[in-house]
């Protein structure tokens, strides 16, 4: 059975009689519930961790313009550490790499939601057409 939205003739055919919701459609409206919440956090989530990349972008970019000797802080939790220049520029490539590699997983958490949010909307307007409004 392929699966695909309704058109607009057949969003109009479907729906006009009240349809009883039966506690599958129920479990697939609170699923998507949940998943659009999920969608959200993860939204933001991915927001914060493409900030703190390009705010370490920055910091490298402007410590490749001090001198080799100096020493420059570094920011361990709470506290900042001296330390020479090229290890500080080292920290900050690996922080940059792992944040990279944060903002893929979670964006490819994000699409497997949107891909299981896709599938539980062409079933729940299958089903109810226009009475149900699932556009977020």
């Amino acid at each position: 059975m392929q699966r695909r939205m309704l058109s607009k003739e057949e969003e109009a055919t479907v729906g006009k009689d009240d349809l009883e919701v039966r506690r599958e459609d129920q479990d697939k409206i609170n699923k998507f519930s949940r998943l659009h919440q999920r969608e959200m956090l993860l939204e933001e989530e991915l927001k914060g961790r493409a900030k703190n990349k390009e705010d370490l972008e920055e910091i490298s970019n402007e410590l490749e313009l001090a001198d080799e000797d100096e020493k420059a802080p570094y920011k361990i939790g709470d506290a900042f550490i001296m330390l020479p220049l090229p290890e500080v520029q080292e920290l900050l490539s690996k922080s940059t790499s792992r944040i990279e590699d944060k903002i893929s997983t979670t964006e490819e958490k994000l699409s497997s939601i949107r891909d299981e949010m896709n599938t539980l909307k062409v079933d729940l307007y299958a089903r109810f057409g226009k009475s149900i409004n699932l556009e977020t």
